[in-house]
């Protein structure tokens, strides 16, 4: 979840100043919006042995916090070659236990839950079937601004639309 309230959000230049901690290598993805619902933006890096690979980002102007989470998810995934090993990292621990813990269940059950419908459900179908072409691929939850740099960076991109509407 990106940076809110008053403080203005980092931008990805001075996040690789101020953060040096954390995993060197992996896809770390992150999501933001405000107000929830609201506009939002999401953010996905690609990072080799401390050097970035690949960033992509996007912007919804009307959106939630969980969709946002879910596509830079998606987005990660997609960059990645079929057969890759590595670890995609995500702040939203929804995102992580939809993917590793319940989206199988759901798909067994044809797409249902017992506690009703599923949320952003057309979000979780691709996930899932990603996650399933990337059977060396790991999604794993990261904790949110505790100053690990490429999930920090991850949530920089995904705020930048906040700095572009100022």
């Amino acid at each position: 979840m990106a940076n809110t309230g008053s403080q203005s959000p980092l931008t990805p230049e001075e996040v690789l100043k101020r953060y040096t901690r954390g995993p060197k290598t992996g896809v770390f993805t992150d999501g933001s919006c405000e107000p929830n619902p609201g506009a939002g933006g999401w953010g996905t890096i690609w990072v080799e042995d401390g050097q970035i690979i690949e960033v992509r980002d996007g912007v919804d102007p009307d959106t939630t916090n969980n969709r946002m989470e879910l596509t830079a998810l998606i987005a990660g995934f997609r960059m990645l070659p079929e057969d890759r090993t590595i670890t995609l990292y995500s702040d939203s621990q929804l995102c992580v236990k939809t993917i590793n813990e319940w989206a199988s269940g759901w798909a067994k059950r044809g797409w249902r839950r017992k506690g009703g419908p599923i949320a952003n459900l057309e979000l979780v179908q691709k996930l899932f079937s990603l996650a399933a072409e990337h059977p060396n691929a790991r999604v794993r939850w990261i904790r949110a601004h505790d100053g690990s740099r490429w999930n920090e960076y991850a949530d920089a991109v995904a705020s930048s639309y906040l700095r572009d509407r100022s």
